[in-house]
C-alpha cells in the first residue's frame, strides 16, 4: 500500500526504502500497526519536547477545540495568543524585547526576522544594508529568505541564482577567532549589512557543530557597535534543548530578534514565533499605510497551537522538567565518556540534551556523507529511531525519556561504535 503511496515525503531521494506506517504515539515511543515499538531518539524532527502524547498537552487543545478553534489574526485577537506572547517576553533573556509576531514554523519565523530587519532599515530610508553576515555551515529553513543565509550545498543548489546575498564566516573556535573577528569587523564596517544571523551555541543541521558563547558575544557587540541587528535563530536550541531555556541566555549580548518554533508547542502543532526589540517596532510606529508590516499567515497564533504552547510552557518551567534536562545531559556526559574509548569515532561532543559524535569514515564529515544511509538502517533496525545528519550521530530526546530508554539508545550506539563495518 504504501509503495503507491500519492504522498512525497520530505528530504526523501525517489528511490528508497517504504515509509514506516505509524499508527500511535506514546511517551517516547512511535508504535506500527503490527505494535512495533521504536524508540523516539531525535524528538521528531527537534519538536516533542516532553513527550508524545502529553495528556495534559492533549487535554488544554480539546478544551480550546470547544471554545475557539480559529480567528483571523488581523483585526482579532485571542487570550491564548496574548498570554503566551507575555510569557515568551518574560522568559526570554534580552528584557528590551518588546514585540511578538506569529507564524507557521521555524523557516517562517526565520523569513518573518529578515523581513522585519530590511524594512526596519527601508522604513527609515536607509537603503545601502542588504547584507547579511551568517556562520558557514549555517542551515535556518527552506523559504527563500532562509535559504539565503543558509550554507550553499545540495540542500539549496538548484536555487542558488535565486537568493540574496550573504556573507559566510567561518564557525569561531580558538584557533581561528582572531581571523574570523577581523573578517566580521571589515564587513561591518563597510556599513553595507543589516542583519547577523546565527543559531547560538550550536549549528543543527550543520552538523551539531558546538562553539562557544564567549566567541558570539564578541561578534555580536561588534555588530551593535555599527547598527547590524543580530537575528538568533533559537528554533532548535530553545525551550531548555542546550541547558538554558535558551542559548542565548548564556550570552552577555543579547540579539535583537529571536525566532522560536519546533518545541515550543511541545510538538502537536506547527507554530512560528519571531520575537523583537522595541527599537525594530520603533520604525512601524507611524500613520504611514505604506510602512505597514505587510506579512500574515492564515493560521497566524492558531488558538489551538496557542493553547498547546501554553500547556508546554507549563511543563517546561517547572522544576521537575529542570531536573530531568539535568539528568539526560549527565547521561549524556558519561556515555559519551565511554563511547570515546571507541577507535571508530570521533568528535565526541554535548551541550545540553544534546550528544553527538562523528562516524569515522573515508569520506570528509558532511550532510551528504554515504554513511548516512546504512547508519541510519543500523539504528531504525534495531527499533530506535535516529536520523544521522550524513556520518554525524546525534542524540536529542524528549525530557521525559526514562534512563532505561536512555540506556537502549546509548547501548545501540557503543554496538554501531564497537562494530564499525555492521
Amino acid at each position: 500500500m504504501l509503495a503507491d503511496s500519492p504522498i512525497w515525503h520530505p528530504f526523501t531521494p525517489y528511490l528508497s526504502d517504504t515509509p514506516i506506517l505509524i499508527t500511535k504515539a506514546k511517551g517516547c515511543k512511535l508504535f506500527t500497526k503490527e505494535e512495533r515499538a521504536i524508540l523516539d531518539g531525535i524528538s521528531s524532527w527537534w519538536v516533542t519536547l516532553h513527550e508524545h502524547a502529553h495528556e495534559y498537552i492533549t487535554e488544554a487543545i480539546y478544551k480550546q477545540s470547544q471554545q475557539l478553534e480559529q480567528v483571523i489574526f488581523a483585526g482579532f485577537t485571542h487570550e491564548q495568543a496574548q498570554h503566551l506572547a507575555q510569557r515568551l517576553l518574560s522568559i526570554l533573556p534580552n528584557k528590551a524585547l518588546s514585540k511578538v509576531f506569529f507564524s507557521d514554523d521555524g523557516s517562517t519565523a526565520v523569513e518573518v526576522a529578515l523581513k522585519m530587519t530590511f524594512q526596519y532599515f527601508y522604513n527609515q530610508d536607509i537603503h545601502h544594508k542588504k547584507k547579511v553576515i551568517a556562520f558557514e555551515g549555517a542551515y535556518h529553513g527552506d523559504t527563500f529568505g532562509a535559504m539565503s543565509v543558509g550554507e550553499r550545498s545540495p540542500f539549496n543548489a538548484p536555487y542558488v541564482p535565486y537568493l540574496f546575498e550573504t556573507k559566510f564566516i567561518p564557525l569561531p573556535n580558538c584557533e581561528n577567532f582572531s581571523e574570523v573577528f577581523e573578517t566580521f569587523c571589515q564587513l561591518a564596517h563597510s556599513q553595507e549589512v543589516a542583519a547577523f544571523i546565527f543559531e547560538p551555541l550550536i549549528q543543527g543541521a550543520g552538523g551539531m557543530r558546538i562553539y562557544q558563547a564567549e566567541y558570539l558575544d564578541s561578534l555580536i557587540q561588534e555588530a551593535h557597535k555599527h547598527g547590524i541587528v543580530c537575528i538568533a535563530d533559537e528554533v532548535m536550541t530553545g525551550f531548555g534543548r542546550t541547558g538554558e531555556l535558551f542559548a542565548s541566555s548564556q550570552l552577555q549580548h543579547q540579539p535583537d530578534i529571536f525566532c522560536l518554533s519546533k518545541g515550543l508547542t511541545g510538538g502537536f502543532l506547527p507554530l512560528g514565533v519571531t520575537v523583537c526589540a522595541d527599537f525594530i517596532y520603533d520604525a512601524y510606529r507611524t500613520d504611514d499605510f505604506m510602512k505597514t508590516f505587510f506579512h500574515g499567515h492564515s493560521f497566524t497564533a492558531n488558538p489551538l497551537a496557542c493553547a498547546a504552547a501554553n500547556a508546554s510552557l507549563d511543563l517546561l518551567l517547572t522544576e521537575e522538567c529542570y531536573q530531568k534536562r539535568k539528568r539526560i545531559h549527565k547521561r549524556h556526559t558519561q556515555f559519551l565518556q565511554e563511547l570515546q574509548r571507541c577507535s571508530a569515532v570521533e568528535n565526541v561532543r554535548c551541550i545540553g540534551t544534546i550528544a553527538a559524535f562523528d562516524v569515522k569514515t573515508a569520506e570528509y564529515t558532511s550532510y551528504v556523507n554515504e554513511a548516512r544511509g546504512k547508519l541510519y538502517a543500523f539504528f531504525i533496525n534495531r527499533n530506535v529511531l535516529l536520523r544521522p545528519l550524513g556520518n554525524v550521530v546525534y542524540i536529542l530526546p524528549p525530557y521525559n525519556i526514562s534512563d532505561d530508554e536512555l540506556d537502549t539508545i546509548y547501548d545501540v550506539c557503543l554496538d554501531l561504535a564497537k562494530n564499525p563495518n555492521l
